[in-house]
């Protein structure tokens, strides 16, 4: 994976930095190559509402003001059902790819009106590895080109082929990490 030069097309692709734990934010704008496709604000509408529609109710305690069931309040950090809730206001479905099988059974080749992008759910390590978290990254494929949107880079990195991207995908699948296919809907 090579850091993107700035030949024309890199150049109109959209890429968010990551700020504190926001990487949700960051990857689901990045997916959707538009700075305001989502908003901290909006995405803590999605988790109050999930909060407010669990028929099981947990136990609320002054903790659970900062450390909410679908994100932190402060840092933001926001789980997976933030996620896909977050993709059914744009009409977008989330296939949670089976951890058994290899990134070859992905049809990364096929229409970029199927599949629109993939999330990733990686471990990571920050701090000198005194602190290990989760972080959400996105790979997009953009005028015939896979790339990584990853929040933490400086910029897109985009791969050689569609190889290079598979190699990538088990590389994430084999250190535990979660691929999740965003799929335009019919």
């Amino acid at each position: 994976m090579e850091e993107a030069e700035q030949s024309l097309p890199e150049r109109n692709l959209y890429h968010e930095r990551q700020k504190m734990q926001f990487c949700l934010l960051h990857s689901l704008n990045n997916l959707f190559q538009e700075k305001d496709a989502f908003t901290r604000e909006g995405l803590d509408a999605i988790a109050e509402k999930l909060i407010l529609d669990d028929p099981v109710k947990a136990t609320w305690t002054p903790i659970t003001v900062v450390f909410k069931p679908h994100h932190n309040l402060l840092t933001g950090n926001y789980d997976v059902n933030v996620l896909i809730a977050a993709l059914e206001t744009k009409a977008k479905s989330i296939v949670w790819h089976d951890r058994r099988n290899s990134a070859s059974t992905i049809d990364l080749d096929g229409s970029e009106n199927t599949l629109m992008g993939i999330m990733l759910n990686v471990t990571v390590r920050r701090f000198g590895g005194l602190w290990k978290g989760r972080h959400w990254v996105t790979l997009r494929k953009i005028g015939g080109v896979w790339y990584n949107l990853d929040s933490d880079f400086r910029g897109p990195q985009s791969f050689k082929d569609t190889k290079e991207v598979r190699e990538f995908l088990d590389s994430v699948i084999f250190s535990g990490g979660e691929v999740l296919l965003v799929m335009n809907e019919k």
